[in-house]
């Protein structure tokens, strides 16, 4: 061992020296600094502008040093992640008279950005100014900001731009409130960049003089994200050399039952979000694509011609709209001898001799629906007569062989309209109708989740403001609820609904959690221009915070409200006992931001006090969005925030401790989105060690949920994933079976233990040790992660806690760098399982009964 300890000390030391010896961060040797220096804040047009703010110093303004180099202190939130989004052009930084710096930059919209600082490190929100707001009308927002410069005069800060070749300015005293923008006259002369060469590259800048020790800590911040980054980038094959020569690890294990503490029992859930064909298509039982003829090239953007009424059907038919079944579903098929196909998402999988329900509107002419193999033998039909005015026909087929490529047929000799053309199978889950996909919500139902959060992240708040869900679209009889383009580019149909949606819950055993907008958009929208980071106008917010409040009646009121009514009518007249509501998702916290969301929270607080309300804290684990959304909840005093994180498998294992340090006075954390980044075995063994971290913090951390939860092979637009599955088949990743074996063992009691094995800290991380009871039970459960390429022999004691002689042992371990691991159980003596080697990689969970 102590061998093993000197190679990882030079190994370590090793790391150190490549990572600051040669990466040019200027690391000052010489013992004495000057007082102050010359700082240089730029942006450039590399990567589309999307690199954000540098800086570079100087004592004589002559010769430069770039801080990382281009490192990035300030990235612009700014639009969509696509060419021109998220762009920083021309920054500009001032110094105001209290010591606070202000960057300004053009985001190649109608609008320019501000954020502030005081020590360039720790940035406030962002905020984007509508510059031309009194010179471009809604329907002309059409123009581009350049340009910006600020100077001082009188007391204010002038803020000058461009615009379609003239110049105008604003002027604020506060940074907060501009006034109306008029034309710039004398902006021609003003010339407030200035220009150095860095490396041999001009650049454009703005000059300051600032203390060193401002600088240097700008230095040793950019040094220690590089070194977190290089730390935190972790695989098998660096795992081989770090523990290069370690032996078999020996670890003794305490457990003291008087020593305990309530936690959460609502730890494990799974976050549904309509990705990756994870609805239609996906969980969502019909088996017939644009059943509704109402896919529309806007779901795409207009970027695929071939997505209109007509996609995934072929034949004799043209699309009408004349006299529809249903106002909010204009389109519908004419079928004049001849037939109409549909082939449903990818071929329809069919199983032999099991029911499938047909449905149809249809007016004309009397028609025939078969279900034919792709070589075309029919393998189900049956006939439907219409008249001339819409009807609705339900027909059952029964399909005489198992095919994975079917598709659904309609013909006629004469004239035949039909719209709302759907394909069941029988055996959905529950054998509710209008039901879910059996194997894909028995694969959800097995991991035991405590709640079920939905309709999606990105999904709820929608791209751009007319692209927000509205809950109220996707209730009620299924030919009149509203389809939508999904922000992820696909159309939803709402079949699986808010009602679907509590249903699900319900038939789970599981908590509902929706998720509402906080009254804007995804601040990544790019649809609507500039639109999206202004949210819904404060005129009508009070028509969108009461949706948010008739939610709360739909799912609790009484039959005799009338949302309460709504829901007894489509068949469940007791209420879905809604707990929990979220309002915002990793919402970019502005200006614009808080005062709406302020206002739906305080709304929530005041008709419905008893609502446990989720507020949001950004799309990170740190940074801007995260302390000003932390700040809020404070001052909220909000008893749940929403944090989100995806990082890489070292990250984990790096940060079991995140929470432990967090007030437990404050606000509860909902873990809602997390994932390390991939399928391998080594990912899931980063999340189960990180997860013993969440157990032990069961006090402040009530809930946690994996995402993205389900994806269609071929319809992805997230990577990784839990579970991937096709038209008939399941496929469950490893990272799965961690979470199913987190979920099907849960604990409300957290036993505090000791972990005596190595005097390496790297060998120590990688051994995470929880233990929990579960009170119904009075279950005894001890999970175990070894994310060493080493065998590790526990030796575990617990004191003042009688327990039975056996125990359930499963083990899930394998080769990091594949996928094929599974859990494997066995019973086994208590006192086998106590000393039971752990294979080197694996994740193990003893349960042992405690009462008799």
């Amino acid at each position: 061992m102590k061998r093993f300890l000197l190679d990882s000390s030079l190994k370590l030391i090793l790391s150190f020296l490549i990572i600051f010896g040669i990466s040019g961060f200027n690391i000052k040797t010489n013992d004495k600094n000057p007082d102050k220096v010359y700082l240089f804040a730029y942006s450039t047009v590399k990567n589309n502008g999307k690199n954000g703010l540098h800086f570079a110093w100087s004592t004589d303004q002559k010769n430069w040093f770039a801080i990382g180099p281009e490192f990035s202190f300030l990235k612009s939130d700014f639009g969509s992640w696509g060419p021109t989004g998220k762009s920083m052009s021309e920054a500009f930084l001032v110094k105001d008279n209290a010591g606070i710096f202000h960057c300004f930059w053009s985001v190649r919209d109608n609008v320019f950005a501000h954020s502030e600082s005081k020590d360039l490190i720790n940035w406030g929100r962002q905020n984007y100014i509508q510059g031309m707001k009194n010179f471009v009308g809604k329907g002309e927002d059409k123009s581009v900001i350049l340009n910006v410069q600020v100077s001082q005069k009188e007391g204010q800060y002038l803020v000058h731009f461009s615009e379609s070749g003239k110049n105008y300015y604003t002027a604020t005293k506060d940074f907060q409130n501009y006034t109306p923008t008029v034309i710039d006259a004398n902006v021609s002369t003003l010339k407030l960049r200035s220009e150095i060469k860095i490396q041999g590259e001009v650049l454009q800048g703005t000059i300051h003089q600032v203390n060193w020790s401002l600088v240097d800590n700008m230095i040793k911040n950019m040094e220690s994200v590089k070194f977190r980054d290089k730390q935190n980038n972790t695989s098998p094959k660096s795992d081989s050399l770090l523990f290069l020569g370690l032996k078999p690890v020996k670890a003794e294990i305490k457990i003291n039952n008087q020593d305990s503490k309530k936690i959460s029992n609502m730890l494990t859930g799974v976050f549904f979000e309509d990705i990756n064909y994870a609805a239609d298509g996906g969980l969502y039982g019909e088996l017939i694509q644009n059943r509704d003829f109402e896919y529309s090239l806007h779901d795409k953007k207009g970027r695929d011609e071939k997505w209109n009424a007509s996609m995934a059907w072929s034949g004799d038919f043209k699309i009408e709209k004349e006299n529809p079944i249903h106002v909010n579903n204009p389109n519908y098929a004419v079928i004049k001898n001849g037939n109409i196909t549909n082939s449903g998402f990818d071929g329809i999988a069919l199983k032999a001799n099991e029911k499938y329900d047909f449905s149809v509107f249809a007016k004309g002419t009397k028609a025939v629906v078969s279900l034919k193999s792709a070589s075309g033998e029919t393998l189900a039909e049956a006939a439907f007569s219409p008249s001339n005015s819409w009807k609705k026909f339900n027909l059952v087929l029964k399909p005489s062989k198992t095919v994975n490529d079917a598709h659904l047929e309609i013909s006629t000799n004469g004239e035949t309209a039909v719209d709302m053309v759907s394909l069941f199978p029988q055996k959905t889950f529950k054998n509710r109708k209008n039901g879910l996909r059996l194997d894909l919500a028995e694969a959800i139902a097995d991991m035991h989740p405590k709640f079920v959060r939905f309709p999606g992240g990105c999904v709820a708040h929608g791209d751009g403001l007319h692209n927000i869900y509205k809950w109220k679209n996707t209730i009620g009889p299924l030919e009149s609820r509203i389809g939508s383009r999904n922000i992820w580019g696909y159309h939803q149909s709402m079949g699986l609904g808010y009602f679907e949606y509590f249903q699900f819950c319900e038939d789970l055993g599981a908590a509902p959690v929706p998720v509402l907008a906080a009254g804007v958009p995804c601040q990544n929208s790019s649809d609507g221009g500039s639109g999206q980071q202004f949210g819904i106008p404060m005129e009508d917010m009070d028509e969108y915070v009461q949706d948010v409040l008739d939610l709360i009646e739909y799912a609790n009121g009484s039959v005799n409200t009338v949302w309460g009514k709504k829901r007894a009518e489509a068949g469940h007249p007791k209420p879905f006992n809604l707990k929990y509501v979220g309002i915002g998702n990793e919402d970019l916290i502005s200006d614009v931001f808080e005062e709406r969301y302020r206002m739906i929270v305080k709304a929530v607080q005041q008709k419905y006090p008893e609502i446990i309300i989720i507020g949001t804290v950004g799309p990170f684990f740190e940074g801007t969005d995260y302390r000003e959304g932390w700040r809020i909840a404070d001052d909220l005093k909000l008893p749940l925030v929403d944090e989100h994180y995806y990082q890489s498998p070292g990250w984990f294992i790096n940060n079991q401790d995140f929470y432990d340090s967090y007030d437990r006075s404050k606000s509860k954390v909902y873990l809602g989105e997390y994932a390390s980044w991939g399928n391998k075995f080594y990912n899931a063994l980063a999340e189960a060690l990180y997860l013993t971290g969440v157990e032990r913090n069961g006090d402040v951390v009530s809930m946690a949920s994996y995402a993205p939860l389900i994806a269609r092979e071929k319809h992805t637009q997230w990577n990784p994933d839990l579970i991937y599955f096709n038209g008939n088949e399941v496929k469950p990743t490893v990272n799965y079976f961690v979470q199913k074996l987190y979920g099907q063992n849960p604990g409300d009691i957290y036993l505090e233990r000791s972990i005596k094995a190595s005097d390496n800290a790297e060998v120590n991380k990688r051994i995470g040790v929880s233990v929990v009871k579960e009170s119904i039970s009075g279950d005894l459960i001890i999970k175990l992660v070894n994310v060493l390429p080493v065998a590790v022999t526990p030796s575990i004691e617990i004191a003042n806690l009688t327990t039975n002689e056996n125990a359930s042992y499963t083990v899930l371990a394998g080769n990091p760098e594949k996928t094929d691991a599974r859990p494997i159980t066995q019973n086994v003596t208590v006192k086998e399982a106590f000393s039971k080697e752990l294979p080197p990689y694996s994740f193990t969970v003893i349960r042992i009964k405690t009462k008799k």
